[in-house]
């Protein structure tokens, strides 16, 4: 059975590249424009990880991550964002329980390898 991917993402473009690189991967992906909807996605699908966004509208990154530690613990989320490491909302953010970060622009194969990691 095909893991699942829950990305939250408002860039289209970035959508396409998260999906491209992660269906060659062999992973199912399922997509969230917005942080509403993303936060209503994860209880649907129970995905096996959450890749979000900061900047979102609606439901931002860290409201997404705060409910998904809260009520989903055992599912592991990555932030993708263009804030940097040493950015406040990202370290914010690690203290809501993400599990990793990856800074946009990101390299495709930095991106695979770190996905594997949480689901091996």
């Amino acid at each position: 059975m095909k893991k699942k991917i829950l990305i939250i993402e408002d860039d289209p473009l970035i959508i396409k590249i998260l999906v491209f690189i992660l269906k060659k991967e062999g992973y199912e992906t399922f997509v969230a424009t917005e942080g509403t909807d993303g936060i209503d996605q994860i209880g649907k699908l129970n995905p096996d990880l959450i890749i979000t966004d900061i900047m979102m509208p609606y439901k931002s990154g860290l409201e997404i991550t705060s409910f998904s530690k809260k009520n989903y613990p055992k599912i592991p989320l990555i932030i993708v964002s263009s804030l940097g490491t040493e950015d406040h909302t990202v370290i914010e953010g690690f203290k809501l329980g993400a599990d990793d970060f990856i800074a946009k622009p990101f390299n495709p194969i930095e991106l695979t390898l770190r996905v594997k990691r949480f689901l091996l």
